[in-house]
């Protein structure tokens, strides 16, 4: 069954919200649907919805866990649209958020499921996990043209860098860091300034009042620290295609771009422990 829209499914499907975590999965292509739909299910989530333009959001995974919502995800705001009617709906649900061709990878994720990283956080009195975006993109842009090649995907191993984050009325904000790296730092001019960060609250437990912004931030500050006041907090990555399909599908970049591959690229091995040992993520006090 897809259902209409989201209010179709908070109406008729809400039970997929009953368990947690939920994964929503935004469908801006047919890109890695079904590659993207099956790896969300291998982490354990209780939920998977995935939510796109109706001519795409039925392909991938039958598994019963799996709900579909129609909704294009290329309008404006949809993000914010598709997201915030859900938390509203789902108060104290953990979710994860993320687009096709995108891939969650957290510490010991081949052994152990989100749900017991989540219900380690909540120990922690935390209620978000910080996420950060690692670009992937294929070394060969001839036999992969849109950039996306799950057998050749690379990332970068270093121009990984933080600067604090600062705002008019309130100055340097406390345990908020603005992160940057990856394609969007080395090919920067092909990307508006307010969408070069690769920080994002990628999982977090919704409440009464939360609201998601279209910068991937929350309207409440404590949700957009990346650790806690006592000590470091463990963080996950979202390996992602997204930017390496969108700077081939835009002219102006696609014409300009031979290669994604630099001095620094290293090829990725599907697996958490490259992604500590390059310090792209942490374990904090979980062992």
């Amino acid at each position: 069954m897809i259902y209409s829209d989201v209010s179709h499914f908070l109406r008729d499907g809400k039970a997929a919200l009953a368990k947690g975590p939920v994964a929503l999965i935004l469908l801006e292509d047919d890109v890695e649907v079904a590659s993207t739909i099956a790896h969300q299910v291998g982490c354990g989530f209780a939920s998977v919805i995935v939510i796109g333009a109706e001519d795409i959001v039925g392909s991938g995974d039958d598994s019963p866990i799996v709900h579909r919502v129609a909704h294009d995800m290329m309008v404006d705001n949809a993000l914010t649209d598709v997201v915030n009617p859900i938390i509203a709906a789902a108060s104290g649900r953990w979710f994860y958020y993320g687009y096709n061709a995108e891939y969650l990878y957290y510490p010991f994720c081949e052994h152990r499921s989100v749900g017991e990283m989540v219900a380690f956080n909540m120990e922690e009195r935390r209620d978000t996990i910080m996420t950060f975006v690692v670009d992937l993109y294929a070394d060969d842009l001839s036999a992969a043209p849109n950039a996306v090649s799950r057998d050749d995907a690379h990332l970068d191993k270093s121009g990984y860098y933080a600067l604090a984050r600062h705002e008019k009325e309130q100055g340097y904000l406390e345990r908020q860091l603005d992160f940057y790296g990856g394609l969007r730092w080395r090919f920067e001019e092909h990307v508006p300034y307010e969408r070069r960060r690769i920080d994002r609250v990628g999982l977090f437990r919704a409440k009464p009042g939360l609201k998601l912004r279209p910068d991937h931030t929350f309207n409440d500050a404590e949700y957009n620290t990346y650790a806690c006041p006592w000590h470091n907090n463990l963080t996950a990555n979202i390996c992602s295609f997204r930017t390496a399909k969108a700077l081939k599908r835009n002219p102006g970049s696609a014409r300009e771009i031979g290669s994604f591959t630099w001095r620094n690229s290293e090829k990725f091995a599907w697996g958490s422990q490259q992604l500590l040992d390059l310090g792209l993520m942490e374990t904090g006090q979980w062992f």
